[in-house]
């Protein structure tokens, strides 16, 4: 909502046919960017005999809702009533927020295929917009249970930042609205997953130590506590830079996508000295209340660093000029060790989308 608006919220609350009326009260999340608008919690309050409301409205209180009991329209199902603490339909699930004017096709299947390789069996996609190709590759995805994508439109309403913040590019809201997106799937996937992780296509979180998360998230829970939210260091690998591994070192052969759009998280194996200090989450979605693009806003137990040697978080994207000379780069070739796997799953899935030629065999 526009942070600078007063105003008064009602819900209107059905329960067996009957419609209650509480009070809204509005909590607008901190992490806003200094953008007008910012993601909003209304939390409505049961009033007495409409404990397990089925469906609910939000208006102002200025609003005529004579008509309000009569339609359904602007009612939205209340969902998550029912706690689930064990047997869920995913292990794990990412989330990837925002697609829009995407074209980055060959990075996309890398990471769906890297993300299966290390237990994730759902990826969320909130989606703006993108190329023909790109949405072959999500039909495809889709079609095999991978991938959900919602649509994600709320450019069409607001105008939406194409960057981070906002003396970036002015807006009314902060980079197509991905906070909202974030907390509308760390309550959809409540109840459906285990654990949600919640960065972007250009990211991956490896394990250093093990080949799993799987694997990995065990050994966190034992060292680090459990329902904790699990912080991955960023590190980024410039894709203006590159450089073949150093000797002994070789780079497995990948001629068979250099007509695929999109970047080769396997050619860019240099990072940068690490100075930020952004990271991505690994969460159990029951135990957090809100949260934004670098961890959680509010949660049970709060967050708790990852030891870089432990597992840590691979960027690959455009940094534009260069902000290190090439002897200051270090070498990361850990996702190498996944690459006779990775190799091959992401041809064959290039050839099924039509992608690569059929006669491809590598």
């Amino acid at each position: 909502m526009l942070r600078s608006q007063k105003v008064a919220f009602e819900c209107h609350l059905r329960c067996q046919e009957k419609l209650h009326i509480s009070k809204g009260v509005i909590s607008i999340h901190e992490d806003h960017f200094n953008f007008p608008y910012g993601t909003t919690d209304i939390m409505c309050s049961l009033p007495s005999g409409c404990e397990t409301p089925s469906h609910v409205a939000v208006t102002s209180t200025n609003t005529k809702h004579e008509d309000l009991d009569k339609t359904d329209e602007g009612f939205l199902e209340v969902k998550n009533q029912k706690e689930v603490t064990d047997s869920f339909p995913y292990n794990f699930t990412v989330c990837f927020s925002t697609m829009y004017n995407f074209t980055n096709i060959l990075q996309l299947v890398q990471s769906l295929e890297m993300l299966q390789l290390l237990g994730v069996n759902r990826v969320v996609i909130y989606k703006t917009n993108c190329s023909v190709d790109t949405q072959r590759v999500l039909d495809y995805y889709t079609n095999k249970g991978l991938v959900e994508v919602i649509p994600w439109s709320l450019s069409n309403y607001l105008n939406v930042s194409r960057r981070a913040f906002h003396h970036q590019f002015p807006a009314d809201l902060h980079y197509f609205g991905q906070i909202s997106a974030l907390n509308d799937f760390l309550y959809r996937y409540m109840y459906k997953s285990r654990y949600v992780a919640l960065h972007d296509p250009d990211e991956l979180i490896l394990p250093q130590k093990v080949d799993s998360w799987l694997e990995l998230l065990p050994l966190l829970e034992k060292k680090l506590g459990a329902d904790k939210c699990y912080v991955f260091q960023n590190n980024w690998f410039p894709s203006e830079f590159m450089l073949l591994p150093p000797t002994p070192q070789t780079l497995p052969p990948q001629d068979q996508w250099q007509n695929i759009s999109g970047m080769n998280f396997l050619a860019h194996l240099y990072r940068e000295p690490v100075l930020s200090q952004n990271y991505k989450t690994i969460v159990n979605p029951r135990a957090v209340f809100s949260t934004t693009v670098h961890g959680v806003l509010s949660s049970k137990k709060g967050c708790a660093s990852v030891d870089r040697n432990v597992a840590r978080m691979y960027h690959v994207k455009s940094r534009g000029p260069p902000q290190h000379k090439p002897e200051q780069m270090i070498y990361d070739g850990r996702i190498l060790s996944f690459s006779d796997r990775l190799i091959p799953a992401v041809s064959n899935q290039l050839r099924q989308t039509g992608l690569l030629p059929a006669d491809n065999t590598m």
